[in-house]
């Protein structure tokens, strides 16, 4: 199809459209890079956390690049928190083998703390992106836009379960924090960080209460800070004010059921990650 444009008085030239660019269904989880890709927008980078809803340890941000096509050699690659321990320890070693870039950020709790777990995440994000070894020229984020990205970027509703590359760097995110916790347990045993990575399950919030937070913990949480209160604990270091405040949405780990009114979240709520 085309278009008239008047230039002159009685004179129409035929402006050419480009064709419409056609995202084939049938690639399942690879259709949108792979149509971003063809379109001339690649490489194109999936970027996603894990740790956001959790009230202790760090934010993992990832960023991934896949190959185009390579979907044969990643089977079974999906969202991480619908693979199992197992499956996803196997998915993060061939993703490594695999993936032509990515990049880890890990925002540990005190950042979170000072900025606020949603200024962390998007700054994580950035920050994973800045440090792909080459210049995206797309990417995915997952579930919310990113402001101030260095290219042209989309958030995908559910992402991690819609594109190939955003799921690749839910793995990464996923792993990596999961491996954290369970050698924050090492030092920390009392507190079963290896079993519910962090998040306020029922065991963890019993842990909080009996033995009070630590270093580890998120202070600018409210099931953290009420703990603490318990046993006349104040925060280890600054907490940025007007964040903190009870968030009673609780947050599903890997099928853990969630505690209702425990789950101590700041503003932004809570997400599943």
């Amino acid at each position: 199809m085309t278009a008239l444009v008047r230039t002159a008085p009685g004179a129409r030239l035929p402006v050419p459209r480009p064709p419409r660019a056609v995202v084939r269904s049938s690639t399942g989880t690879w259709a949108l890079q792979s149509t971003l890709a063809r379109r001339g927008l690649g490489p194109v980078a999936g970027v996603d956390e894990a740790g956001r809803g959790a009230c202790a340890g760090p934010l993992v941000i990832a960023s991934c690049v896949l190959r185009p096509g390579d979907v044969r050699h990643l089977e079974g690659l999906n969202d991480s928190k619908l693979m199992t321990a197992a499956a996803r320890d196997r998915m993060y070693d061939l993703v490594l083998r695999r993936a032509v870039d990515h990049a880890v950020v890990v925002v540990d709790a005190a950042e979170v703390d000072c900025i606020g777990v949603h200024v962390a995440n998007i700054e994580g994000m950035r920050r994973a992106v800045a440090r792909l070894a080459e210049h995206p020229g797309y990417v995915l984020t997952d579930g919310f836009r990113v402001p101030g990205l260095t290219a042209p970027s989309m958030a995908v509703v559910k992402g991690d379960q819609a594109a190939a590359c955003v799921a690749a760097a839910s793995v990464l995110a996923k792993v990596t924090r999961d491996r954290i916790m369970a050698g924050m347990h090492e030092d920390l045993p009392v507190f079963g960080f290896d079993v519910h990575k962090g998040y306020a399950t029922a065991d963890h919030s019993a842990a909080l209460l009996k033995h009070g937070p630590s270093d580890q913990h998120r202070w600018s949480y409210a099931n953290v800070v009420a703990a603490a209160a318990e046993h006349g604990m104040r925060a280890p270091r600054r907490v940025r004010s007007g964040l903190l405040h009870l968030d009673r949405v609780g947050v599903v780990q890997n099928g853990v059921p969630p505690v209702p009114g425990v789950a101590g979240s700041q503003a932004g709520g809570a997400r599943t990650a």
